[in-house]
């Protein structure tokens, strides 16, 4: 079986067509999908980029790896000690790994590695094209390098190669040659005046006042290059039409590349005859909890990520929905077993291959995701007389407007306005009661006695926020929103002299 994993960063799946979407921003990926299935309910474990990728490539969630964060200790894996052998963990039981014993030549195109110094990451890889530029390539330069690896080796059996695209991440920055392709398409209606002038008087890091992180020379220089993006706040709704557009061009210009590969294929007779996966790393919030082109939280927008799978010759499948909850690394198992390997014995992730056989949907009763760059959140995604449900709780807010405890109908609320906690506590118990029972389990299998988003609070709190509020307060008060000022020094009165032994 030939094998092409195609990887978009920062993509949500509902501003895709097959998700729904009104615009049209993915037509080769919705062809895939009218091939394949479409998952409705793919969860990563753990958010955001980093600690992602880390889970779906060992299989294992970052309470177990150790990644959790984008700094300081918890953005290692956890040293392996004296049961290390000459080989790694990494090389012997990773996703690639798996596949490399499968028989499959596995090549991957991204920077990943290096945009993380998670040079751990390329284990297990045949081959590693890497450009340099640390995610900020754009899928003109992704490209080529794909397709001259398909040009010398897409006749042969038994690969897998990985193309990896940055173009809907922040900053948005598909050349302006292209235009805008959404400029006389309007927005979805949640967009609106008041929802703007909501987030307008908020606060927080990418909220819609601070669209560049905190407030900086250097942020803005950086918006500054990149004119798809709005240079410092959403003050109108045009700047809030520019922003999405920027974020929908990227998923535009990234499915644009991706027809291009699937030309290539096509060209050299494999197309039928390869399996095609699509999926993310993460969501992007675009103004949900006030966060607006990042992904800072555990919630449903940034830990539900689009998963299509079209396989060769399996046209039973075809259109299919597959609406049951799985974490990420349930379909990187599934995948292992459809290559004819065997998952790893070290593995949290769960193969649900024999239902994908049957086309039949068979999941996870609850998951639970995590968050510790931004802010320390762990959500816990679950059912309830048919409809569908997050709570998160928050241990760090990442000085952003996070309850300790928030819980969202999605079935009615899909963008999180409605915090339901103070009404619906039997929800709220029912959702902690799962995530006990899920600390429960991941102490009893772990090989080490450290809780990763202990370690994160320890250190001074989320890697993104540590030693940056007491400027930020001066902000906020600069800027007419005193009362926010008070809330996140009460909140926080041990960062105010940024005083952490870290």
């Amino acid at each position: 079986m030939r094998i092409l994993f195609i990887d978009i960063d920062t993509t949500r799946p509902d501003h895709l067509g097959c998700y729904g979407y009104h615009r049209n921003t993915s037509p080769n990926i919705d062809w895939i999908a009218s091939r394949g299935v479409r998952f409705e309910n793919n969860y990563i474990t753990d958010a955001p980029c980093l600690p992602s990728r880390s889970a779906l490539w060992s299989g294992r969630t970052g309470f177990h790896t150790g990644v959790v964060g984008h700094g300081g200790t918890a953005a290692d894996p956890h040293v392996q000690g004296h049961h290390r052998g000459f080989r790694d963990q990494y090389d012997a039981t990773s996703l690639i790994a798996a596949l490399r014993k499968a028989g499959y030549h596995t090549a991957t195109v991204s920077s990943f590695g290096e945009r993380h110094s998670a040079w751990w990451w390329y284990a297990g890889w045949n081959e590693v094209f890497n450009n340099g530029k640390g995610g900020l390539e754009i899928a003109d330069e992704v490209t080529p390098h794909a397709l001259n690896w398909l040009e010398q080796h897409a006749e042969e059996d038994q690969w897998l190669l990985h193309v990896n695209y940055w173009d809907p991440h922040t900053p948005y920055r598909v050349p302006m040659q292209y235009g805008n392709p959404f400029e006389n398409e309007p927005l979805d209606p949640w967009f609106s005046e008041e929802l703007r002038a909501k987030c307008y008087q908020g606060y927080g890091p990418h909220s819609a006042r601070e669209l560049h992180d905190y407030p900086s020379p250097s942020a803005k220089a950086n918006a500054a290059r990149y004119p798809r993006v709005s240079m410092e706040s959403l003050d109108s709704m045009d700047e809030v039409k520019r922003w999405v557009d920027g974020y929908d061009t990227g998923i535009w210009y990234a499915d644009k590349h991706v027809g291009i590969l699937l030309d290539a294929l096509r060209e050299k007779g494999v197309l039928d005859d390869t399996a095609i996966i699509v999926t993310s790393d993460h969501g992007e919030c675009q103004g949900e909890l006030n966060v607006w082109g990042d992904h800072q939280s555990a919630d449903d927008i940034i830990c539900r990520v689009p998963l299509i799978i079209s396989m060769p010759g399996d046209r039973k499948n075809a259109g299919r929905v597959d609406r049951a909850l799985h974490h990420h690394f349930d379909w990187a198992a599934t995948l292992i077993e459809l290559a004819g390997g065997t998952v790893p014995g070290n593995w949290d992730g769960e193969s649900f291959a024999g239902a994908f056989s049957r086309q039949a949907d068979a999941g996870r009763e609850y998951l639970v995701t995590s968050q510790a760059a931004w802010a320390c959140q762990r959500g816990i995604r679950f059912n309830y007389e048919g409809k569908s449900y997050i709570c998160l709780r928050t241990y760090h807010d990442g000085h952003k407007d996070f309850g300790k405890v928030m819980l969202f109908n999605l079935t009615v609320d899909p963008h999180e306005e409605q915090n339901l906690a103070a009404t619906r506590p039997d929800l709220v118990n029912l959702a902690m009661g799962y995530l006990a029972e899920w600390q429960h389990q991941q102490m009893m299998t772990a090989n080490s006695d450290i809780d990763p988003m202990v370690t994160v609070l320890l250190e001074g709190g989320p890697y993104h926020t540590r030693g940056r509020l007491s400027d930020y307060i001066v902000h906020l008060e600069n800027t007419g929103r005193s009362e926010h000022a008070r809330t996140l020094e009460e909140r926080h009165p041990d960062e105010l002299d940024d005083g952490y032994a870290y």
